[in-house]
């Protein structure tokens, strides 16, 4: 892809959004704030594909990630008996062929980016109490580790994160307090964090996950690729460290400073 077409391309998936309700990032951090959902195929997609650009940023360890909660289906039951490929054909009106057509294609997709989806193990749960695990393991630094784990037990394991103690269990993997886990979730410590996220990206105009902001200021939707992800973020790390002048002509010049204007007297 050229680098005209590139910027072409990211003029229109780059867009400013509000900046009121973000926390302000720094010249020395690009915070990135992603919105999305543990039962959303396209947001594990766009996580491996998001990582993939950050690994080749210059300034990859200046990046500071938060993940915020998302559902895609906040009334849906705990545990949904039916099959993801019934869930589809029921919700778009597709036959169970088409319906299998779909699952194999992200499945493919997944695969590309070195995912393994299992569909027929799916468990169609709600997410509601697995965004209050994230939520607690972001006060304790294990966010990103605990989003990582949920994702594959989802679509990989075939876990039910609607149950408890599968995800006591799946926090004391990453680190977490099995006590504390279940305390947290079964009390609802978390449930009003989640409900803020919501909430924020309801002001924010957000409607589909995965959702990225880069820098408090800018948003892209969608799993990109690597590229558009790559571009975005030296784009919008250039703006907030923009470079240092460059000096054309002699140093020496005439010119006035520090509220004087000498003039040199000739012999």
């Amino acid at each position: 892809m050229s680098k005209d077409h590139m910027f072409d391309l990211l003029s229109k998936l780059l867009y400013p959004i509000a900046m009121t309700s973000l926390s302000p990032t720094s010249p020395e951090k690009l915070r990135v704030d992603i919105w999305s959902d543990i039962a959303c195929p396209w947001c594990y997609i766009g996580k491996r594909r998001f990582e993939a650009a950050l690994q080749n940023f210059a300034h990859k360890d200046n990046v500071e990630i938060v993940y915020h909660s998302f559902e895609l289906d906040p009334s849906g039951p705990a545990l949904n008996p039916q099959t993801s490929g019934q869930m589809l054909a029921q919700k778009y009106g597709r036959t169970p062929a088409q319906a299998q057509q779909m699952l194999d294609q992200v499945t493919q997709t997944a695969a590309a980016e070195g995912l393994t989806y299992d569909f027929d193990q799916v468990k169609l749960a709600n997410t509601f109490l697995a965004h209050q695990l994230i939520q607690l393991a972001a006060t304790q630094n294990l966010g990103p580790q605990t989003k990582e784990r949920l994702l594959r037990a989802y679509f990989t394991d075939g876990a039910n994160l609607s149950d408890l103690e599968t995800l006591v269990a799946l926090g004391a993997e990453v680190g977490l307090n099995a006590d504390q886990v279940r305390a947290a979730l079964a009390s609802g410590e978390y449930a009003s964090a989640v409900r803020q996220d919501e909430a924020q990206a309801q002001r924010l105009g957000i409607s589909g996950v995965p959702f990225y902001v880069l820098g408090g200021k800018y948003g892209i939707s969608g799993a990109q690729g690597p590229e558009v992800f790559g571009q975005a973020l030296n784009q919008v790390w250039a703006e907030q460290n923009p470079a240092p002048l460059t000096m054309l002509g002699s140093s020496d010049a005439d010119g006035c400073e520090d509220g004087s204007c000498e003039v040199a007297i000739s012999d």
